[in-house]
């Protein structure tokens, strides 16, 4: 294997770190609350790094040859858990049922089901990549492909998912060469379809309008957007200290996962969490040129579409705490606990990093400039 991409190893590394010690801290009300111990939840955060890191390796050294034989499989079993998910899935007390129960594991394929669609829209888009521009073999498979596991994510529901993986395929169709008048005109239908579902489903109604005005909800959804916006003022230029929050007892719902960002703006600050927000920019800066420089079709699309992914979920998880978004339910990647999107997030990565060493050594010098 060729030399890998050192600075976005170290972004990868350095985070997992970083979300390991934040949810020492960030846990512990959750973790006694459920066990009548601290540490709970970062033990099996701890554990859960673990097992990622195998997958994360070999997804290092993964083939692009069998990424690519493999996709219709991946793909299939995505939209296998998926129905599996919509039929006998558990909620555990949120509003959308996510997670499957296999034997003594649970898991949310939904998690899964993204990186399988970022992979199967890569081949696809990688065979037939001169007639992207056409309806037939551009547009059209791109929809076929997206409707059933959108349709499946939507019935659960799971509208941050849902946004996540259409911003990412979304993505690789355009870098493939859609036809502007059929990637706009797919767009304007997705938002009228959009807005159509806002209107006519209570749940997500009933969010859009928090979003808008929390008071119309104080002790719930509107008791969130407030709490978290509390906490990132109450945190200052310089942040009140590590362990030293407040809104995380009891005041933060969801604060080892949902709204983590918010309590490590509480502790930290306005200018540390700059630099957490300037290592996913750099993961975006580093992610998107090596798909600019990948040696075919499919790992650029494919280092696309995994960019997309993890950025994009980093940042509508940030717009959320900051009310500059409806509440989604999503995580931020590499910090909060959830152990299927950190184990798809590090397989995700794995594999731009093994992209990076593809690139040939001449380009891979001056990769960057």
């Amino acid at each position: 294997m060729k030399r890998i991409d050192q600075g976005l190893l170290f972004a990868v590394i350095g985070l997992t770190v970083f979300g390991l010690v934040m949810m020492s801290s960030m846990s512990i009300a959750e973790s006694f609350d459920v066990t009548g111990k601290n540490d709970f939840y970062f033990w099996r955060h701890f554990l859960r790094i673990v097992i990622s890191i195998p997958l994360f390796m070999i997804a290092l050294v993964c083939p692009s040859s069998l990424l690519k034989k493999c996709s219709v499989l991946f793909y299939m079993i995505c939209i296998i858990l998926l129905s599996m998910t919509l039929l006998r899935g558990e909620s555990y007390g949120t509003a959308a049922t996510l997670w499957l129960k296999l034997g003594p594991l649970s898991i949310q394929p939904v998690e899964f089901a993204k990186l399988a669609v970022v992979i199967f829209l890569a081949t696809v888009f990688s065979h037939g990549h001169k007639n992207a521009q056409t309806l037939e073999g551009g547009f059209f498979p791109f929809v076929i492909i997206l409707v059933i596991p959108c349709l499946l994510i939507v019935s659960q529901p799971d509208f941050g998912a849902l946004l996540v993986l259409l911003i990412a395929a979304s993505a690789i169709y355009f870098v493939a060469g859609a036809h502007p008048k059929h990637f706009f005109g797919g767009l304007l239908a997705t938002c009228l379809g959009g807005l159509v579902v806002i209107a006519t489903t209570p749940y997500i109604s009933h969010r859009f309008k928090v979003f808008l005005d929390p008071a119309l909800d104080p002790l719930n959804t509107g008791f969130q957007v407030k709490q978290a916006l509390i906490a990132i003022g109450s945190g200052g230029a310089f942040g009140r200290g590590f362990q030293n929050s407040i809104q995380k007892f009891d005041y933060l719902p969801e604060v080892q996962s949902d709204t983590i960002f918010s309590a490590i703006a509480e502790e930290l600050g306005f200018f540390r969490i700059l630099i957490l927000i300037g290592i996913y920019i750099f993961i975006a800066y580093r992610g998107y040129k090596i798909a600019q420089h990948a040696p075919d079709e499919f790992n650029q699309f494919l280092a696309v579409g995994i960019t997309t992914i993890i950025v994009g979920q980093a940042f509508v998880n940030i717009g959320v705490n900051l009310a500059l978004l409806p509440n989604t339910g999503i995580t931020l990647p590499l910090i909060s606990y959830g152990g299927s999107s950190l184990m798809v997030t590090l397989t995700g990565l794995g594999l731009l990093l093994h992209i990076s060493s593809l690139i040939p050594d001449k380009l891979s010098r001056r990769r960057y400039r």
